[in-house]
């Protein structure tokens, strides 16, 4: 297709830089606050681009904002850079081998979102120069996006306070204006504290903190005949009291995720959760402390700003891939199951195929959505200004995230191809929220449209702090 938006070349201009990029993080893949090398990247680059700096943006030592351009609206790119653990691949190879059995991997792309995000921040801050409008691009590089919920804290510290919109993206087995439909969360460490004793000689001096935590889980198994079909509630053991059985555990720390579709909804569920730990420490006369670790909001929607991303997209056409591409594609589906790759079509209501390893076609704006949902904390961003995301294909379809088969095609050619035209459908999208004062004011009213329903309460309580990791010596 020809390329009749200017913005599409100065993205064209930059692609091998943010290419390497993307290739550098995926070499460094870091978790959870831990992003010290992946965040010096996006800094390096940043500043080699130009951009005015903010380091640990929010108190986060992994956060970095750039900003370009002067006075008029404020447009914000969204971009991550965090991986995830156990899922160390080699890239290339559609065969489960780990570079190092246990570490680290990209998987869930997160290495290409953040450098399209920044390739089209990029973009737009030459055109605003080129130009001569006033208005300013500003990237957010966001670590933890895995569980950190780093977004909120940004969110909660006001960094989205001057913002207009918000524009981000991620990676899929497809490519469409992506539907808000993310469920909000909360990560709860509850600890159980008993009693200690000789479990054969005097096991009634004891109480033991780990039969309050399994109990409590009995508790929640209960309860999930009477939630919410959206609801979801997830455990893990942070500290099982030990590896004696001969001694009563004294304590025992449980860490429960609760989800919802909905703030409020998560507001009244996690009230229950808490309550059914309250029965657990009667039951086994233990005392109960918690401690939130995390939470995020659910998305929500903003129509004039799909409808002019949709549009964007549809000037693109879909994301140009080529034989190679498609064949090793087709080698990564051979790893999958036969339901791996269907659930990729009925999740978006369209017909499982056998012959299509790379998606070649455009889902429409009200594509029927099925399927469970995750969580994400864009969904704070959303409610803080209005918000517009796109899902675009980088990988074979039928690739679960947070596999090592995303990993595996993390430095792909086919990855760099939905990489770039990431990012030029959210620079073309930044480029139309700045240029037609309109839109953005239609953005607006549809976000104080849905506030003024439901106000944003922020899911993070006020003593709630990020879970920081040092800066390795």
């Amino acid at each position: 297709m020809k390329n009749t938006a200017p913005i599409w070349d100065h993205v064209d201009t930059y692609r091998e830089d943010f290419v390497g990029l993307a290739n550098r993080v995926f070499d460094t893949p870091e978790t959870l606050y831990s992003e010290y090398d992946s965040v010096a990247e996006h800094r390096k680059m940043l500043e080699e681009k130009g951009f005015r700096i903010t380091d640990e943006a929010a108190a986060l030592p992994t956060a970095v904002v750039g900003e370009a351009g002067t006075e008029g609206p404020v447009i914000a790119i969204l971009g991550e850079f965090d991986a995830l653990p156990m899922l160390s691949q080699q890239p290339g190879l559609a065969k489960h081998t780990p570079l190092i059995e246990g570490a680290n991997g990209h998987g869930c792309g997160h290495n290409l979102l953040g450098s399209a995000a920044l390739l089209a921040a990029t973009a737009v801050k030459d055109w605003l120069a080129e130009s001569g409008i006033k208005a300013r691009v500003r990237y957010y590089g966001c670590p933890a996006e895995e569980g950190g919920a780093a977004k909120t804290f940004m969110v909660r510290a006001g960094l989205f306070d001057d913002v207009d919109a918000a524009i981000s993206w991620h990676p899929s087995n497809v490519t469409c204006v992506n539907q808000a439909n993310s469920l909000a969360n909360a990560r709860i460490d509850f600890t159980f504290h008993g009693t200690a004793s000789h479990a054969a000689a005097s096991p009634e001096l004891g109480r033991s903190a780990l039969d309050a935590a399994e109990l409590m889980n009995i508790g929640i198994n209960y309860m999930r005949e009477h939630m919410p079909d959206s609801a979801r509630v997830h455990y893990a053991y942070i500290d099982a009291g030990g590896a004696a059985p001969n001694v009563v555990q004294a304590k025992a720390t449980l860490r429960q995720l609760v989800r919802a579709a909905t703030l409020p909804e998560l507001r009244d569920m996690v009230a229950r959760v808490h309550k059914i730990a309250e029965g657990a420490a009667l039951m086994t006369e233990t005392q109960v402390t918690h401690k939130v670790f995390s939470s995020v909001s659910n998305l929500i929607g903003n129509r004039p700003m799909e409808e002019a991303m949709q549009s964007e997209l549809e000037k693109l056409g879909p994301v140009p891939f080529d034989e190679t591409d498609r064949a090793f594609a087709s080698e990564i589906q051979e790893t999958l199951s036969e339901k791996d790759i269907a659930t990729t079509f009925t999740s978006v209501g369209l017909k499982p195929r056998k012959d299509l390893p790379l998606c070649d076609f455009l889902l429409p704006l009200d594509f029927k959505s099925e399927g469970g949902n995750g969580s994400t904390d864009v969904g704070d961003v959303s409610w803080a200004v209005p918000t517009v995301q796109a899902r675009v294909a980088t990988m074979a379809i039928g690739t679960p995230l947070h596999t090592w088969q995303v990993v595996a095609q993390g430095k792909s050619a086919a990855a760099h191809k939905g990489m770039t035209y990431a990012a030029k459908v959210m620079a073309a999208t930044a480029q139309r929220l700045i240029e037609d004062p309109a839109l953005l004011a239609a953005a607006k009213a549809d976000h104080q449209d849905y506030l003024s329903d439901t106000p944003y309460i922020c899911p993070l309580p006020a003593d709630a702090e990020p879970a920081l990791v040092p800066r390795p010596e």
